[in-house]
């Protein structure tokens, strides 16, 4: 457990977020290999059907993530404040409603999903391939639920580390299933979604096994089980505005995908490579605004606010400094990067994605507040202006979606995001600046 409430702001931030960089990057070259497995195994055609469903996917678990996160917020203020009675019974509040969300979610999603795929404009030549992987992820999902109920604990309390070893080792044997399954069980893309789910089961188990041996005065007993109304009414809200916040931004991505899907499999293939490559290059930015929310969650129950505003302070420097060098790298070597990803040489998927990375490069500074400051609100119980900041993304890559790509084509997705940060960044930078935990730093 990792008291966050002493020490050098950027210090503590940093040491909390490095497991938690070090475990996205795992997620992310894993999710690359699969994409290459797939690409290089089974062809371009299999690979442009498991993206037209990506955006699907990331939507729903993501929104069952923001929601668990959202309940970490509230776990790290009991922590924060040393109230253990309280803690518990956060805990076992965040196990239950977190398995039940993603029942349902699963159950409705599944029920819906031709008509989700329809809507989606996929095609008929993606249709089969694009339904047996999404229909394995979507029924898997309460595994993701489970590893990440666990992992939320254990950072709550400051245990980023953790998290990040069962991390690894699911993505390994992630690695080593797709490979099985699709190269020499010849499931096809369906291996490619047995192998993730499996996997995510695994870490599941393995880290709640930890966590009962370790952490063993913190797992509730049957009384912390037990719904409080108390403790409900504080992790619902914030549980479901990390949830919106977070599945507004997929659902805009998701919106843009009815576009994408029209355009035919280079571009789809150049799309799903070049939102790969750009998580790669965003990942620092949601890992320091996920270590904002514990560090200023724990500082708010400790009262230091002082503390949250030099944390904020620190941490968008360094993000700034970082933008520097994803720019280099992007007009220095996205081709390379894109051939890596796709394992194709069609000019066409390479110009496109390339061109993708370089515009949307230039702006990156704005995901950098964007992620910071929605992130540091939530840590200190502003949900409303996170959440508006959210619908503001959605709102913008929807019409784009339906009303400029059709013109403009392909040159509509790209410009959608430079664009909507631009508007979105704002009511955030001023609600940060209005907000009364800074203004009591003042007195």
């Amino acid at each position: 457990m990792k008291n966050m409430t002493i020490g050098k702001p950027l210090k503590v931030i940093l040491l909390f977020a490095l497991p938690l960089y070090i475990g996205q990057m795992f997620q992310l070259c894993y999710s690359l290999i699969d994409t290459r497995i797939i690409g290089s195994t089974l062809g371009e055609t299999s690979l442009a059907a498991v993206g037209a469903t990506t955006s699907l996917s990331d939507m729903l678990i993501e929104f069952i993530n923001g929601i668990i996160a959202g309940f970490g917020i509230i776990i790290s203020t009991f922590y924060g404040a040393k109230d253990e009675e309280k803690l518990k019974k956060a805990i076992g509040g965040t196990a239950l409603l977190g398995v039940a969300a993603a029942a349902v979610i699963s159950v409705v999603s599944l029920l819906l999903l031709p008509l989700i795929l329809k809507l989606l404009n996929v095609s008929e030549l993606h249709l089969p391939e694009a339904t047996a992987y999404i229909r394995i992820i979507l029924a898997g999902m309460i595994a993701t639920a489970l590893y990440n109920i666990c992992a939320a604990i254990l950072r709550a309390i400051g245990d980023s580390f953790t998290p990040l070893v069962f991390l690894v080792i699911s993505n390994v044997l992630n690695i080593v299933l797709d490979y099985v399954c699709i190269r020499y069980l010849n499931m096809g893309v369906s291996g490619a979604a047995v192998a993730t789910v499996f996997s995510q089961a695994l870490s599941a188990l393995l880290c709640f096994l930890y966590m009962r041996k370790k952490y063993s005065e913190l797992m509730p007993d049957m009384e912390g089980l037990k719904p409080d109304k108390e403790i409900y009414g504080r992790l619902l809200p914030t549980g479901i505005s990390m949830g919106f916040m977070i599945s507004f931004v997929t659902l805009g991505s998701l919106a843009l995908q009815t576009s994408i899907n029209t355009f035919g499999t280079n571009v789809i293939v150049a799309h799903t490579a070049a939102r790969k490559a750009t998580s790669l290059f965003l990942t620092p930015f949601f890992v320091l605004g996920t270590a904002l929310a514990t560090y200023c969650g724990q500082n708010l129950g400790a009262e230091e606010y002082g503390r949250i505003k030099k944390g904020i302070k620190d941490t968008v420097f360094l993000a700034f400094g970082w933008c520097a060098v994803v720019l280099i790298v992007i007009f220095l070597l996205s081709p390379q990067i894109i051939r890596m990803i796709t394992a194709s040489s069609e000019g066409e998927i390479i110009d496109t994605a390339a061109l993708y990375l370089k515009i949307n490069g230039v702006f990156y500074f704005l995901p950098a507040l964007i992620c910071i400051f929605r992130n540091s609100m939530q840590g200190f119980g502003d949900k409303k202006t996170p959440l508006f900041s959210s619908l503001i993304e959605l709102t913008g890559k929807v019409v784009i979606a339906f009303l400029l790509a059709p013109v403009i084509g392909y040159m509509g997705v790209i410009i959608s995001e430079p664009v909507v940060w631009t508007v979105m960044v704002i009511p955030l930078f001023v609600n940060m600046k209005r907000n009364p935990i800074f203004k009591e730093v003042k007195k």
